[in-house]
């Protein structure tokens, strides 16, 4: 029986209280939000009555369920999502970022409970960001943020379907602001020597420095999995040398094996020889000063290149108009730490490594991306394309005439025919007729004769019965004019 209290007594100010036994005979109570004693009796009969509906299936248990939950508020579930994310094994600033885009949009939307998400006030977020002038990449950061949380709602049925599956996310590419470059083949020997001739910068050694860039390079990892690495991540036998950094650290959450050349290995073994087995490889500064501390050396290395020419005034002025060694390219694209690993790809690119290859030393997901980011640096396919297609299209001996040859006489007349026919000029030989074109000279002709057919009467047997044939897949037993079926 469904009953109504106030707590502190039937004379305090406070809302109504419902109390009734549930399906499974558990006593609940619930505030029903009102002060008006036959609102809250209504509300408790309510409650009972979905009990009883529950008890006799009348209410779906699961489908009940969901509504409960989809009238929770949305801070009790990023709660849950926060254990998710971080049972998952979810850097901490994967973490902070995604709850930070979400309480974001919920607050500009004005959502309460997740059952109120919905595409229009996500889509009306990113319009807002995209007036103010916010890239596509941020925009897209923030939508993953949120239609990763209700597709986590909708798998776990604490939403009945996805709200936001036709939301459309920008396509970075279309609106970036950042675009990185790549150190150049020759740039490379200027910037290690002017690293190793520079000072300290940011706790770290020159020649720390210069195994950190070439570590980079050779093995395209990622700032962060760079400082999670230790003594211990450093792999060398007779035949190999590697390095190895843990899933808990790569992106991809799976162990990278990068192999490195010996050389570098020997230099990185006498480096971290005197460290504790669970120190890191490198000091490395802080991560929004990794850039700028790349960006010094480099810096460093333009002008030992410029003071080269200060003889050549012609040659200097050159030089200083010219971006080479500088942070930002003729292109407008910028240095930064991450372009370590972009010319780890590209220097593959353009020494002709299968594009498979730079997959997976780079652990793209699918090859897609390693030849949408460097397809263009693979030196001379589109040239050497056009030339397979023109050497198919006048053929070898056309080629040898054209060029004087004394093969050219290799090309008859017949050849010269099927190479024209190829080309779609059609050429017919004399006397020649196309087959919709009377021939006067065959019409003046005599019809041919026509040919008796022999009279097989004599050797049907008399006992065969019309639509049957015999056995083994022939149309008569008689062997002299036995056919085979088809």
């Amino acid at each position: 029986m469904a009953s109504v209290f106030k707590r502190g007594g039937k004379d305090s100010t406070g809302y109504w209280y419902a109390a009734w036994n549930d399906e499974q005979g558990r006593r609940r109570t619930k505030c029903t939000r009102t002060t008006d004693k036959r609102v809250a009796v209504r509300i408790a009969n309510k409650f009972e009555a979905d009990v009883a509906l529950r008890r006799e299936n009348v209410i779906d248990p699961e489908v009940d369920a969901m509504g409960q939950e989809s009238r929770r508020a949305i801070e009790a579930h990023l709660d849950d999502y926060e254990t998710r994310m971080r049972a998952a094994g979810r850097t901490e600033k994967h973490v902070t970022g995604t709850l930070r885009h979400i309480r974001a949009i919920v607050e500009f939307a004005g959502f309460q409970a997740v059952g109120d998400i919905n595409a229009e006030g996500v889509n009306r977020y990113a319009g807002m960001m995209s007036d103010v002038g916010r890239s596509a990449r941020t925009i897209s950061a923030h939508l993953s943020s949120i239609k990763a949380l209700t597709r986590w709602l909708a798998e776990n049925q604490k939403l009945p379907r996805d709200p936001l599956m036709g939301v459309k996310k920008p396509n970075p590419k279309s609106d970036r602001r950042c675009e990185r470059r790549i150190l150049l083949p020759e740039e490379w020997p200027w910037l290690i020597q002017a690293t190793l001739d520079g000072p300290e910068r940011y706790e770290m050694e020159s020649a720390e420095r210069r195994l950190l860039y070439e570590t980079a390079i050779q093995t395209g990892l990622r700032s962060a999995e760079l400082r999670s690495l230790t003594r211990g991540n450093l792999v060398m036998d007779a035949n190999a040398a590697m390095i190895v950094c843990k899933a808990r650290s790569t992106k991809n959450s799976k162990d990278a094996r990068q192999h490195v050349h010996r050389d570098l290995a020997v230099a990185l073994k006498a480096h971290v020889a005197c460290k504790a087995p669970s120190a890191p490889m490198f000091n490395l500064p802080h991560e929004s000063k990794l850039a700028q501390m790349l960006r010094d050396d480099l810096d460093a290395a333009r002008q030992a290149w410029l003071r080269t020419a200060l003889d050549a005034p012609d040659t200097y002025s050159q030089r200083v108009s010219s971006t080479f060694l500088a942070d930002v390219n003729d292109q407008g694209e910028r240095l930064d730490f991450h372009s370590l690993r972009h010319t780890c790809g590209a220097w593959m690119a353009l020494a002709g490594e299968h594009p498979k290859t730079i997959q997976t030393v780079l652990r793209h997901s699918s090859i897609t991306l390693s030849m949408d980011t460097y397809g263009h640096l693979f030196p001379g396919q589109a040239e050497a394309a056009v030339n397979k297609l023109h050497a198919t299209m006048v053929g070898p001996s056309i080629s040898l005439l054209a060029t004087g040859t004394e093969a050219a006489s290799a090309v008859t007349p017949e050849f010269a025919q099927r190479l024209a026919q190829r080309a779609g000029d059609e050429t017919l030989p004399e006397r020649a007729s196309r087959c919709d074109e009377p021939d006067p000279i065959r019409a003046q002709t005599k019809p041919p004769k026509s040919r008796p057919v022999a009279d097989l009467s004599g050797v049907v047997r008399p006992d065969a019965t019309p639509g049957t044939s015999s056995g083994g897949g022939t149309r008569t037993p008689d062997t002299r004019i036995m056919i085979p079926l088809l």
